[in-house]
């Protein structure tokens, strides 16, 4: 998968606020499986299954088999393509606050 498109699953699959908070769940665990998602959640087995499909393709979560049972926790490297794009965009920030902050010592010196 290219760099783009890496960039693009994931934001993707962070966007939509079910899937966020599904995967905030998951790294704030060990491990949890979809009953244990479900529970305590409006969201249907059928729908966690469905994001956990879409966090699994942009590489944010694993999955365990264990008997009956499928276990899922967070890849945090998954993140990786987006924090690489953050910093590349975080380095031009840093620029133009360097650049304001020299103008305002020049405005009041």
């Amino acid at each position: 998968m290219t760099e783009v498109a890496e960039i693009t699953t994931v934001m993707r699959a962070l966007a939509d606020p079910t899937r966020r908070a599904i995967f905030e769940r998951i790294f704030r665990s060990d491990e949890l499986t979809v009953a244990e998602l479900t529970r305590d959640s409006s969201v249907t087995q059928g729908a966690i299954s469905q994001h956990l499909k879409a966090l699994r393709q942009a590489g944010l979560v694993a999955e365990r088999p264990e008997g009956r049972n499928v276990y899922y926790r967070a890849e945090p490297q998954g993140l990786a393509p987006l924090a690489d794009w953050m910093n590349h965009y975080g380095a031009f920030w840093r620029d133009r606050f360097a650049d304001l902050r020299t103008l305002l010592k020049e405005i009041d010196p």
